[in-house]
């Protein structure tokens, strides 16, 4: 017993350090670092997520846009013939559709057949200016 009560004493004053640069805060102030922390670890992971990404990974967001494997597949050759990679498939097929009137799901499915990227180039290299 003589243990468990050093250990209990030892967390409480561990934890007493610990938070003795929060104790002056409010529950907002609590509230605000928290979200400043959350922010500080998940951008170098958005950032990671904005800078690489993989032909599988593509495919992947297409499936779950509603493409086969096979339409996916070649969206995403696409894409990587005409240098739109960083774009994100998903992202090129939204915007190709967005300008020109179709479903996403028809568009996608030209892009497929290889029709309308010089649709996409345009809108991408717009963006890039």
């Amino acid at each position: 017993m003589a243990d468990r009560e050093r250990r209990d004493v030892s967390t409480d004053a561990t934890f007493e350090e610990r938070r003795r640069h929060l104790a002056h805060l409010s529950d907002e102030g609590l509230y605000r670092r928290f979200w400043e922390l959350t922010e500080k670890i998940v951008e170098p992971l958005l950032q990671v997520g904005r800078e690489y990404t993989t032909p599988a990974i593509e495919r992947s967001i297409l499936l779950r846009m509603g493409f086969s494997s096979i339409e996916a597949q070649a969206i995403v050759r696409g894409v990587i013939d005409h240098g739109l990679m960083e774009r994100g498939a998903g992202h090129i097929v939204w915007k190709v559709s967005e300008e020109l009137g179709f479903s996403i799901r028809e568009s996608g499915l030209l892009l497929a057949e290889g029709k309308h990227w010089d649709v996409a180039l345009r809108l991408f290299d717009e963006v890039a200016s």
